[in-house]
């Protein structure tokens, strides 16, 4: 591994399995759209164990958190099955605009998109749709006074959110679908709400984390529990003053 390379933190890892938290605004792996000299978590994390890795899920670009790799193909079989049969949980923060319910579910069929939709269009839409279902809960309120759209103030939220379903970009799709986009997505949300939380914050990002992964072991079953704790990024996002807070949040609150 080169010297001058950043290392990925790791946050779990055994003879069969290594799970990073990645960065926001990392490739899982090479794409058409990547850079010639962008560095990739499958490669960096290679280089950085000197082994093979095997990918067994995702996340886009721009989310940061949580990310699964498997040591061997047995492994990695063993854990795209987990991932198959719907018998891992995942949990995402997410920061929206608007104020959502305190709880609430949205469940709203999706179709299968292309490896990379059109911005701010759905013609990468293949497939027809099918059941999708997210679960959400509000974390805390903020209402500032920004000039952006009719009124006087504009609201926003952070979210604990909980993808019952796999389907892509789900969470991203439902929290537009809802009128409540993911603050920093470029493709689903406004920008210039983007742009303000990028000027306030001195940030650029998708602010969307994968928080907690949970599922049982390849090999032993047992159950396993991987979480990325939120990262500087959304500490100084939740030090802003204003936010009214629904329940505790370990490491956001202050």
């Amino acid at each position: 591994m080169r010297p001058d390379m950043d290392l990925l933190p790791i946050l779990l890892h055994d003879e069969h399995l290594v799970a990073v938290d990645k960065p926001p605004g990392m490739l899982v792996h090479r794409t058409p759209l990547a850079g010639r000299d962008e560095r990739f978590v499958l490669q960096t994390l290679r280089d950085q164990l000197g082994r093979h890795v095997y990918p067994v899920h995702r996340l886009d670009r721009g989310t940061s958190g949580v990310l699964l790799f498997a040591l061997d193909a047995d492994t990695a079989h063993r854990l795209t099955g987990h991932f198959a049969a719907r018998e891992t949980h995942k949990r995402y923060l997410a920061l929206v605009r608007g104020w959502t319910d305190a709880a609430g579910r949205i469940d709203h069929p999706l179709s299968r998109l292309d490896e990379e939709p059109p911005p701010q269009t759905d013609r990468g839409v293949v497939t027809t749709p099918q059941p999708a279902l997210t679960r959400y809960e509000r974390l805390a309120t903020l209402e500032v006074e920004n000039g952006l759209g009719p009124h006087p103030t504009n609201r926003y939220a952070l979210l604990s959110l909980v993808p019952e379903t796999g389907r892509q970009h789900q969470l991203r799709r439902h929290l537009k679908h809802a009128s409540h986009p993911i603050i920093g997505d470029a493709t689903y949300g406004k920008g210039d709400h983007n742009r303000w939380w990028a000027r306030q914050l001195g940030i650029a990002r998708l602010w969307l984390h994968a928080q907690r992964l949970e599922l049982p072991h390849p090999w032993s079953g047992q159950p396993l529990r991987i979480e990325a704790p939120p990262d500087a990024h959304w500490r100084r996002l939740c030090a802003l003053p204003g936010w009214r807070w629904d329940r505790a949040e370990p490491g956001l609150t202050p």
